[in-house]
């Protein structure tokens, strides 16, 4: 099996706290890999690790055969990113927005028109940024992420703030992103049912652990659950197992 990222016991202290702790995961490639955790699991620093946006206390990982920190470089160039809400020059269109970072990365000129077909707002790329819709604003930081066709792409909370509607846009597009063109996405969200319907293999972190990896079958059989169980009851019930085992821990 061909493994696109790989981390090997990677780990992060804030001081006295541990945030990540020696986790290592494997992810496989044209995969849709699911990362999920309750908010302060770790979920955004072991993607802002990835990203080399922070650096790891402890441990290492690779990326598409490049070892963090000596390719690190080379890694960034092989991942388009999107953390947390996108920001925008909002008296600039949303193809301007694009073309700085175009530019900055030493793209052709037809990578921008390319990311806005891809995420479907090529008719939109003249209007300006402040004027798009908080689903648009996604779009376009997504049409950011897949600037040039990064062969990995990583995503946290991409559809954060966005209605029903615009959920369901996000999720299709993302579903469909490795068929368009051979990419692997690792993808974090709070909305466990979506993940349900576009991931491949799932990542559980609970305080800075990983409970879980594997696919969502694993994981009910893992869990002790049914087949037909959905993904939400077999994650609460692996978390508030692990939550009650910390405790008894913790007391003795």
């Amino acid at each position: 099996m061909e493994y696109i990222i790989t981390t090997e016991q990677l780990t992060k202290k804030y001081k006295n706290f541990v945030s990540v702790n020696n986790v290592s995961l494997h992810i496989r490639k044209g995969s849709i890999y699911g990362f999920l955790g309750p908010n302060g699991a770790g979920k955004s620093t072991t993607m802002k690790m990835l990203l080399g946006l922070t650096a790891p206390t402890k441990g290492s990982f690779a990326i598409d055969g490049r070892h963090f920190p000596e390719d690190r470089i080379d890694i960034l160039k092989e991942v388009g990113s999107f953390i947390e809400s996108p920001s925008f020059y909002a008296n600039l269109t949303g193809r301007e927005n694009l073309d700085i970072i175009r530019r900055i990365l030493g793209l052709p000129e037809t990578s921008v028109d390319d990311a806005l077909e891809l995420v479907g707002l090529e008719e939109f790329g003249g209007r300006l940024a402040k004027k798009y819709s908080l689903g648009m604003k996604q779009r376009l930081g997504l049409a950011g992420a897949l600037l040039g066709r990064p062969p990995v792409l990583i995503l946290d909370e991409p559809t954060n703030g966005l209605d029903p509607s615009g959920i369901h846009e996000i999720r299709n597009l993302v579903k469909s992103l490795p068929d368009l063109y051979d990419c692997t996405i690792m993808i974090s969200s709070h909305m466990l049912s979506e993940i349900e319907l576009m991931a491949d293999d799932i990542g559980i972190l609970n305080h800075g652990n990983l409970l879980f990896e594997g696919s969502l079958e694993d994981l009910r059989h893992s869990a002790g659950k049914a087949e037909s169980t959905n993904l939400e009851d077999v994650f609460l019930t692996m978390v508030e197992q692990d939550n009650t085992s910390r405790k008894q821990r913790a007391k003795l």
